[in-house]
């Protein structure tokens, strides 16, 4: 009975929508519960910042054969898409080709995910959620949960354990987010103001040329930079000897912003209180250092929100969150985005049968996570459910710079 009902799909972002692309090439009905109105909304909402990757790692196999059988074009290769660019131009047309309209179910917030009861052995997946605001349920004999992490930033103490004062009204008021766009519907919360920035990450590094950007056109704009560590190298990145040369030009051009003083960094700077006073935030560092501030940008990196999943029987290694399996390989301690190898079904599997993480999720809190590796895993996972060949390929990912601090 099981084998009539369709897979389900978690979220319609590029992973999410190249499972179901896979899970079509291959005969089985996908059913794609996305908790926005459009495709992509999780990524239109860092619309604004330019990937680090060109169009050719961004795009899956059978996603573009889906769009390209509508008369669709590929953007050039070698360009380097925005957010935005990245919605409008590949998940939007993707989402509303026939062979997926009728399979999504958009404004549905999955909140658990159990199994039914059944008289011999495992029972089908019941998904419960939330479909404009009226409660709804689905059944499904598989799931691939695709859903990301964008909705829970990480605190800026220990995951999950926010520092004093961090969610005080007061405080909330200056905090911007990871990834603000500071040059268009932020901007008046930073020109000519005094921000900090948190965080060793691309996000970080992002938040900051940003930042850099509007202090040319806002001299008095301040910019303030805190890490955890002593040296900011690793931000920096592999600079000329990256083979993604947008990854390693965002670096170095940090690098000379704070050779030349135009951004001050603050090494060992763990945050350990935020207190509101006077229309300004005061950030006290674990060293006893103070920095008063207009603003905070927290990029501090996203985990999975496991809460939907409580009651399944899964695998997963205590400190990334990530499948036991997966953890060793995407290690950002060892690993950067293109030295992760390709893996699929077999680490990406959980005790509870049938059921998948896929994409940022899969990855917990490791952020060495690049689109191409989601599609590689999704393309395996289909196979697999599927009874095809579901060992994961060699993806010949640009192996040098490093992703994340």
């Amino acid at each position: 009975m099981n084998e009539q009902l369709p897979v389900a799909v978690v979220g319609a972002g590029p992973v999410g929508l190249a499972a179901a692309a896979h899970l079509i090439e291959h005969g089985i009905e996908p059913l794609v519960f996305e908790a926005g109105e459009h495709a992509g909304a999780a990524v239109s909402r860092w619309g604004h910042i330019r990937l680090f990757s060109p169009w050719q790692y961004n795009l899956d196999a059978a996603a573009r054969r889906l769009l390209q059988a509508e008369g669709w074009t590929s953007p050039r290769p070698t360009a380097l898409p925005t957010g935005a660019e990245l919605v409008e131009n590949y998940l939007t047309p993707l989402a509303d080709t026939p062979a997926l309209r009728g399979h999504i179910r958009w404004g549905t917030r999955i909140t658990a995910i159990a199994r039914t009861a059944a008289a011999e052995g495992a029972g089908a997946f019941l998904l419960s959620g939330d479909q404009h605001g009226a409660p709804t349920q689905a059944q499904a004999r598989a799931v691939i949960d695709a859903s990301g992490t964008w909705d829970r930033p990480n605190t800026l103490g220990a995951p999950d354990s926010p520092v004093p004062g961090e969610h005080d009204p007061s405080v909330q008021r200056h905090l911007l987010g990871a990834l603000p766009d500071v040059l268009g519907r932020d901007r008046s919360r930073c020109a000519g103001r005094r921000a900090l920035v948190v965080g060793s990450g691309h996000s970080a590094v992002n938040s900051l040329l940003s930042l850099a950007a509007l202090k040319r056109e806002e001299p008095r704009t301040q910019i303030l930079w805190a890490i955890r560590g002593h040296d900011p190298e690793r931000t920096y990145g592999g600079g000329e000897a990256d083979q993604l040369p947008e990854r390693g030009a965002l670096g170095q051009r940090l690098r000379r912003l704070v050779e030349s003083e135009k951004v001050e960094l603050l090494t060992a700077a763990g945050v350990d209180r935020l207190h509101s006073d006077a229309g300004s935030l005061t950030v006290t560092f674990t060293d006893g250092r103070t920095a008063s501030v207009d603003s905070l940008i927290s990029a501090t990196g996203f985990g999975p929100d496991l809460g939907p999943l409580s009651s399944l029987e899964l695998d997963l290694d205590p400190q990334l969150l990530a499948p036991r399996s997966l953890a060793p390989l995407i290690d950002p301690a060892i690993h950067s985005c293109g030295t992760v190898p390709a893996h699929g079904a077999d680490v990406l599997s959980h005790p509870e049968e049938g059921f998948f993480t896929a994409g940022m999720k899969s990855y917990g809190r490791a952020p060495t996570f690049l689109m191409a590796t989601g599609y590689e895993q999704v393309r395996s996972i289909a196979a697999e459910l599927a009874g095809a060949d579901s060992v994961a390929r060699d993806l010949k990912l640009p192996r040098t710079g490093v992703c994340s601090g």
